[in-house]
Formats: structure tokens, sequence, C-alpha cells
């Protein structure tokens, strides 16, 4: 074992505590999987990362560094807030991207773009891998396990960008906010199947205001003792960006708030940029220190 630069951040979020949070540690190497797996379950959070030199191959590419993704139980290829907190972390210890305001990141799916505006980071969305409306039943078995009759959901649409993420629309934010939804009816969704199972996104316009808040988003999805709620979801809001600007059903550039039903204060900046779609916000370091690994 040996002592190594860590940080916790909060992603989504310029206001410590209020986002979702994420461990980083900042060296990497010479740890096993079992060994970073055994440190993300520790840590009780819903992702840690491990940065890491890039391959040769990832470096030939252009990346800046590397990093390895870990939930409890697993690795994920891709997740948004860890990429958003991953790179504030290497940016805030002093990583020098190759080119001032883009960062190249490698990770399972290969390399991702990230750029840089001010104090907020933003991810290229990865493209849908399923899209499209959903089976009327499901529909209807969401409405029932959200608590909502079946003509609150407006919308709807598939948004698997990896995760299953089912997307559904309510008439308002408040809708949305008011949800109480029930576990039993959406264990009933993806029954069966290995892997992600069951998630679901929600999300609802907001009345204009001066906040600037377009849409209200909530994320649901298995946990371990029943229905888990995500406090601020990259994933999720990638694809909903894909669904509702490409359908009309919202601007080409808005903020998203999640996280507020849970206390939080997530914003989710998402702007389309010809065929890219970007994914960002503010993410500030809570804890600075290092940990024996």
């Amino acid at each position: 074992m040996r002592q190594r630069p860590f940080q916790q951040v909060d992603v989504f979020t310029a206001t410590p505590y209020r986002g979702n949070p994420l461990a980083v540690v900042l060296d990497g190497e010479g740890l096993t999987d079992a060994q970073m797996q055994q440190f993300t379950n520790w840590t009780n959070l819903s992702e840690a990362t491990f940065v890491l030199p890039p391959t040769e191959a990832g470096r030939a590419a252009g990346a800046d560094y590397r990093v390895r993704i870990f939930c409890p139980g697993r690795e994920l290829p891709f997740a948004g807030h860890p990429t958003l907190g991953s790179c504030h972390a290497w940016l805030a210890a002093g990583g020098q991207p190759r080119q001032a305001g883009r960062i190249v990141q490698e990770c399972g799916v290969g390399l991702v773009a990230l750029r840089q505006d001010g104090r907020q980071l933003a991810f290229a969305a990865p493209p849908l891998i399923r899209g499209g409306p959903l089976d009327e039943a499901e529909v209807q078995l969401i409405a029932r396990g959200l608590g909502v009759a079946r003509s609150d959901i407006v919308q709807h649409a598939w948004c698997d960008n990896g995760p299953r993420w089912r997307g559904v629309m309510l008439a308002s934010a408040e809708q949305v906010l008011a949800l109480q939804p029930d576990a039993s009816v959406l264990a009933g969704l993806d029954v069966g199947v290995v892997g992600p199972r069951g998630k679901v996104g929600v999300v609802g316009a907001h009345a204009p205001d001066e906040d600037g808040i377009a849409f209200e988003v909530r994320a649901f999805f298995p946990g371990n003792s029943g229905l888990a709620e995500d406090p601020v979801t990259g994933s999720l809001n990638a694809a909903l960006a894909q669904w509702l600007i490409g359908a009309g059903l919202a601007p080409a550039q808005y903020v998203a708030a999640q996280g507020t039903a849970l206390g939080r204060a997530g914003r989710v900046h998402v702007r389309q940029d010809g065929e890219h779609f970007w994914i960002g916000g503010h993410s500030v370091t809570c804890v600075r220190g290092e940990v024996w690994l």
C-alpha cells in the first residue's frame, strides 16, 4: 500500500454538497481490478474513478489521461458525472491538456472529448444505442409505477446510451417533483434481463422564470433496498437531450434541474452544437488529501 492523491468532488453544482459526489483517486497505477472495486464499495458512493496515464494507443490518438470508472459491484465503460468530476480533479491537481480548453479522456468506450468554458466542463454525449417510442404496455406499467394516470405521460421514448433508460415526459415540473414511485411495480421492467434494469428517467417542463431552468429531471433505478434515485445523472441527461431536442420538445440550449426532491440543486447545461450534444456543469472539490491503497 502507498499514499495516493485523492479528491472527493461534487459534480453538476457550484455549491458544495448540493450535487452528485464522486471519489477520484488521482494515481491508480499498480492497483488491481479487485483493489479498485474494493475501494469503490468502501466509499459508499455511486461511483469512484481511478486516473491513469493513457494507453499507448490512447496517447497516439490524443488522450490526455485514462480513467477507470467503478460503481458498487462492477466497472462501467462510461458514465457522465464521473467523467466531469474526474476531469475537474485532474485539472485541479495540475493536469495540462495538450490543447487549451479541450481535454480528451480515454475510458472503456474509447476516447471522450471534453471542453472547458470558464469554470464549466462539458462532455460530448455518446450516441443513442436505441431510440423511438416505448411499447404501450411499458408506458402503462411506468405510469402505475410512478403513481400517475396514463394520460399524464405526454411523451415517451427509449433513451438508451448504454444504461437502458426509458424516458417519459409529464406535463409539468410540479408533477415530476410530486412523484412517489412504487418500486414493486417498476421492478416489472426488464424482468429476467442481466445488467442494468428498470431505469426510468422522468422530465417535465418548468414555467418560464428568472432562474432560467427549463426542465426538472428525476432518475429512478433498482437499488439494493428497492428503488433508488440518483441526485444528478449525466448519462440520462445526455440521452434526454438527444430525444427532446431531436423531437422538437426542447430548444438547442437549455438548463435542467435534478436532485431537488433529494435536497440537492444539480444543474445540467445542455447545448447542441452541430451533430454534437454537450452535457456540462460546474464541479467543486469538497475533500482533498491522500488515501492508502
